[in-house]
């Protein structure tokens, strides 16, 4: 019986205790009949009696066992325990996958860890807010190890010189959030997100992007002290330009709007997929400031008319006529469009309480994500008219 042949005398083996097989290699034969292969060996660290597991019988054959056991002597004669290799090597096992968290999930974490230290209990909603917008869809769900150059680039610069001040605040959030996951010893390197010798060698300089956006946008902030002035002013163009920032409309949309699209009894306006970007028609729910607008120039409402005359009979206003206020209002440094980008950056930064889908069904994005576009479900009027509700108020003087 000590001398097994086989895998068959192997397992005919009923007698309880140990069976050598070879040098070290042992049957082990429990009470219940669980046969077991065991190694025997002597400490090269502790120099103490020691015995190793090598498996079932059921999953481990001889051969297999004896290849195990030979491994397990070549540790022993280099001066390795074979047990504490296995335990090591299980602790990396377990590292590795204990680093394989995503770069949402670390944020998470640093949000959490940071948020004691924030007087300002909104930042930790702004920061989720401008993550869930811009990084998320281009790596939100990747490990924060995977997380490179070019991911972050990918995901400012879309924005880096249309929205500067809001991209320069993701970089540095995404640069927090990676110190954060090295210091936890989730990734290490170099921070990809790092301006100063990195990123500025590649990037246009914040300072200088700010000069040259394509649609220059007034800072959210501003909003009021603009508003203010606005009031100032009378005619078509202040009323049509103060709706489109309420509406957080484009240009076109608002210059081009009739009477029959506007439905004063559920507070919609609907513009038709010919006049939108997309070629979809979009509804967009009046906050009660809009609602004012219309009402204070609706006796002239015939439904073929335009909400929003030009000087001309039977006309809309021109597509410059907004930009020209925005000039005589000292304002010139930037344009109407802008102002989408203006209400954006308050809803990544100041609406905590809204989803990214929401914000984007407001200002009638096509979603490039298929994957999220698969899943959404309805235009969130509802939802969207809180949203506009909020910006109204926001904005109110």
């Amino acid at each position: 019986m000590a001398n097994l042949k086989s895998a068959l005398s192997v397992k005919t083996v009923t007698q309880v205790g140990y069976h050598r097989c070879d040098p070290g290699l042992y049957l082990q034969v429990a009470r219940g009949g669980t046969k077991s292969w065991l190694y025997r060996f002597k400490s090269p660290i502790t120099s103490k009696q020691r015995e190793m597991g090598l498996g079932s019988l059921e999953l481990v054959s001889l051969k297999e066992a004896r290849q195990l056991a030979v491994d397990c002597r070549k540790q022993v004669l280099a001066g390795l325990d074979p047990i504490e290799e296995r335990g090591q090597q299980k602790r990396v096992q377990l590292l590795k996958q204990a680093r394989s968290i995503t770069f949402r999930e670390a944020a998470d974490h640093c949000i959490a860890a940071k948020r004691p230290e924030w007087k300002n209990k909104k930042h930790a909603q702004q920061w989720s807010n401008s993550l869930a917008t811009y990084a998320y869809p281009v790596f939100g769900d990747l490990p924060v190890s995977e997380l490179d150059t070019d991911l972050v680039l990918k995901a400012l610069e879309p924005i880096w010189v249309s929205k500067a001040e809001t991209a320069s605040r993701l970089r540095q959030r995404i640069e927090t959030i990676w110190d954060w996951a090295r210091a936890r010893k989730y990734v290490e390197g170099e921070n990809p997100a790092r301006l100063r010798g990195h990123l500025d060698k590649i990037l246009a300089k914040t300072a200088k992007v700010k000069r040259v956006r394509h649609h220059p946008a007034l800072p959210y902030k501003e909003i009021q002290k603009f508003i203010t002035a606005l009031h100032k002013r009378s005619g078509s163009s202040a009323l049509a330009l103060e709706f489109m920032i309420l509406t957080a409309g484009r240009t076109g949309e608002v210059i081009g709007a009739k009477w029959s699209e506007i439905d004063l009894g559920t507070d919609v306006w609907t513009v038709p997929a010919d006049r939108m970007k997309a070629g979809r028609e979009h509804k967009v729910p009046l906050c009660a400031r809009a609602l004012a607008i219309l009402d204070s120039i609706k006796s002239n409402c015939n439904p073929d008319e335009f909400v929003f005359p030009g000087w001309k009979a039977g006309t809309g206003l021109s597509n410059g006529a907004m930009l020209a206020l925005m000039r005589k209002m000292q304002f010139g440094h930037f344009t109407p469009h802008g102002f989408r980008s203006t209400f954006r950056d308050w809803a990544a930064e100041e609406a905590h309480s809204f989803q990214n889908e929401t914000i984007e069904l407001a200002l009638a994005h096509t979603i490039k994500n298929q994957a999220e576009a698969a899943y959404r479900r309805g235009d969130q009027l509802e939802r969207r008219r809180e949203l506009m509700k909020a910006w109204n108020q926001y904005i109110d003087i």
